[in-house]
């Protein structure tokens, strides 16, 4: 079959400038998609009365059978196919004879690729919406057995304050709704119909846009045809969504890793998710945490390509564009088994929370000393030099922070009372942040029982 443009030209394209130009290998997936476009711009020319009944409906039969070949794997492809769309159409007319030439009538692959992309994104959306879900499901799931179990906090990966391991847990689940928030709005912004927009101009038969639209799931119909074909913005906004979500989970792996190493043993991975050594035989390796955190930057690469494609492009269409559904393709495939292996990581983890309580020392409740002043009225400022000055005293003597006396206290300062030693209590300083988002128990459980509520 000659090339659906080859009219104007005098000989055929060299064989390596067609394996250039061609999409075939990775646009294919957008067959479900370009039959559901086709089969509703032949209802819409049908409308328009550019195509009779019966020939709108010869072209919709042909098109199913189509649909049915690829789901089956049968569908033939040919050595002249350069991408998915002239694939279908020169199948399309095999089968229904003339009539299938028909099909393009008003219609540029301009819009239709666009079409095809966005009908495309908006599924992959809903896709990946299902398995963040499942990802923020197990991370509640195991919040909730351990809400309650001390751990220390780390600011700088030092030592801070202590908190709770499913206070932990859930820091790493309200990303996952903002990344689900965008991933949602990315599929919003896909909604838009650019079918009808031909090459650059608008198309030149009266077709219904709107009913076009409706038909296929968008919620508006782009009002400007030179943008229409342009706009990739749906793509880098899906790819955005997909780098942030990448970046989350690498940060949460990144912190398991820490935290299933022998220094710190506060967990342990489930051997169906790690891997051993070929050298070592007692070597038990996080490696899906550590792919997960180095595909991180494979997805954060994929949207600096397209942006790249993007910005100096000069006019509608340029075949640049076809450069911007690989880096799609690839991060949503990346993100369809990272999740569910996520989820699968956070299920199957053992905790240990003697390991936990073992890091609780006492330079953690530094705070809690200075808020103890602070409460008898000394200003935080002062409160925390003179804390700070107890902290050199104890690190001075190598005695504990609780093992210095009230006598030693009461040297940087009398606000230090007989009561003071109380302050030294892990429970009581977990206790005391009660406020929305602290680690009381009262501020946890309703913490998790608004994850819930959004999860």
């Amino acid at each position: 079959m000659s090339k659906l443009w080859g009219g104007r030209f005098s000989k055929a394209t060299d064989a390596m400038v067609h394996q250039f130009n061609a999409s075939l290998p990775f646009d294919q997936r957008l067959y479900d998609e370009d039959i559901t476009g086709s089969i509703a711009w032949a209802r819409g020319l049908q409308a328009a009365a550019v195509l009779t009944p019966l020939e709108a409906d010869t072209l919709v039969a042909g098109l199913e059978q189509v649909r049915q070949e690829f789901e089956q794997g049968t569908f033939p492809f040919a050595p002249g196919d350069e991408d998915i769309h002239s694939a279908v159409e020169r199948r399309l007319t095999e089968l229904v004879g003339p009539v299938g030439g028909k099909l393009h009538t008003g219609r540029s692959r301009n819009d239709q690729v666009a079409t095809d992309f966005r009908l495309w994104v908006m599924r992959a959306v809903e896709q990946l919406q299902l398995h963040l879900r499942d990802l923020q499901q197990a991370l509640i799931e195991r919040a909730e057995v351990d809400l309650s179990t001390p751990m220390p906090g780390y600011t700088h990966l030092q030592h801070a304050q202590p908190v709770t391991w499913g206070h932990w847990l859930l820091s790493h689940f309200w990303p996952l709704v903002r990344d689900g928030e965008r991933l949602r709005q990315a599929g919003v912004n896909a909604a838009a119909l650019p079918l009808g927009s031909g090459a650059l101009a608008g198309t030149a038969y009266a077709v219904d846009r709107e009913a076009l639209a409706q038909a296929l799931g968008f919620a508006t119909v782009i009002p400007n045809s030179l943008d229409a074909v342009s706009d990739r913005d749906f793509a880098a906004d899906f790819l955005y969504a997909a780098a942030l979500l990448s970046i989350h989970l690498s940060r949460l792996s990144e912190q398991l890793i820490l935290f299933s190493s022998a220094e710190f043993g506060f967990v342990q991975l489930d051997d169906a998710y790690s891997t051993g050594s070929s050298l070592m035989p007692q070597k038990k390796n996080p490696d899906t945490l550590e792919l997960t955190r180095g595909k991180a930057g494979r997805l954060l690469g994929y949207l600096v390509g397209l942006l790249t494609t993007l910005k100096g492009l000069p006019s509608t269409y340029d075949k640049d564009l076809q450069e911007d559904k690989e880096p799609v393709f690839a991060a949503y495939d990346t993100l369809c088994l990272t999740l569910p292996i996520m989820a699968g990581v956070i299920r199957t983890l053992t905790v240990h929370p003697e390991r936990m309580a073992a890091q609780l020392e006492p330079n953690l409740l530094a705070t809690d000393l200075a808020d103890y002043l602070v409460r008898r009225g000394v200003p935080f400022r002062q409160a925390h030099e003179w804390v700070g000055m107890a902290v050199q005293m104890a690190e001075q003597a190598n005695i504990p922070l609780t093992a210095l006396t009230l006598a030693q206290l009461q040297t940087i300062t009398p606000q230090f009372g007989p009561d003071v030693l109380a302050v030294f209590d892990f429970a009581t300083s977990l206790e005391q942040r009660q406020a929305i988002g602290g680690t009381a128990a009262a501020a946890l459980q309703a913490q998790l029982a608004r994850a819930k509520a959004v999860g």
